[in-house]
């Protein structure tokens, strides 16, 4: 059975994803941030596939310990249930913010849990996709390919824009796909990015307020729903051999944004190593 980890699975794009491979017989692990969210997730799942594989682990990524601490649980999972193999990791997990906040560790929200959560999580679950030439999957969107990345005050602290620092965070993907595929794809572990388009979700909505909350509740109502999306990532897990290309939008290559490049792409690499205190060159061994 092939396992697949999902981040940002109780609700949106991710639970779709989650139901659409289930369907399909994967092992699902979905993650979530609150217990009581993960368990309301797992039992609609298995309401509506009966005998599914479906497990769900919490944790609020946008704190780097609780990455750590997450990361340590689907490990021992994956070596106890899943042969210490996984065929797909999917970094869903993602936030609006309105006005400046930080993690824990003093990282802008938005970059914390859009990128950095992703990279880390990537980081510690390496070996599992390296051991059956699995893939990683991040959502992106269309707006990356309207931004710069901001070098000088990489988390708008000191003048704050809330939908600079998101497109940001969807350029800041995109480039750790690219740098990704730079090092490791040669070694049959592939990385893509993609556009799910407007979609009919409550990510605008959750800790916002004000403008970004009101504009969100606006542009939803034109959104697809998430089953839509999910369909790339479901044909992105099921491509053998994996799929050429890096973004990816309606399961058919895309044109990225003239900021991927591999300049951009290896300086937040070796930037987010700094910011996660981790060489993932070490871990690839």
């Amino acid at each position: 059975m092939r396992t697949v980890i999902i981040t940002g699975a109780t609700s949106g794009i991710g639970f779709a994803v989650a139901r659409a491979l289930a369907k399909l017989g994967y092992h699902v692990i979905g993650v979530g941030r609150t217990i009581e969210n993960c368990e309301a997730a797992r039992d609609k799942l298995l309401s509506e596939i009966p005998g599914a594989r479906i497990d769900f682990f919490y944790g609020d990524m946008m704190q780097q310990r609780e990455v750590h601490r997450l990361a340590d649980d689907l490990s021992a999972h994956l070596d106890r249930f899943c042969g210490g193999r996984l065929q797909a990791l999917i970094n869903n997990a993602g936030c609006v913010r309105s006005w400046y906040t930080t993690s824990e560790e003093g990282y802008e929200q938005q970059f914390s849990l859009n990128h950095l959560s992703g990279f880390l999580l990537t980081y510690r679950l390496f070996p599992y996709l390296k051991r059956c030439n699995g893939r990683m999957l991040l959502t992106s969107s269309s707006s990356h390919k309207m931004m710069k990345m901001n070098w000088k005050d990489i988390m708008f602290k000191n003048r704050y824009y809330p939908l600079m620092a998101y497109k940001q965070s969807k350029l800041c993907n995109m480039l750790f796909a690219y740098a990704f595929n730079t090092r490791f794809a040669k070694e049959g572990v592939r990385a893509y990015a993609v556009d799910p388009g407007l979609v009919n979700t409550e990510i605008g909505n959750k800790q916002t307020g004000g403008l970004v909350n009101f504009v969100w509740r606006l542009r939803k109502a034109h959104g697809v729903s998430a089953d839509t999306p999910a369909q790339t990532y479901v044909y992105l897990c099921e491509q053998q051999p994996g799929a050429d290309g890096l973004y990816y939008y309606h399961c058919r290559k895309q044109k990225y944004g003239w900021q991927v490049n591999e300049a951009n792409a290896e300086r937040l690499f070796k930037m987010s190593e700094q910011l996660c205190s981790i060489e993932y060159e070490v871990n690839a061994i």
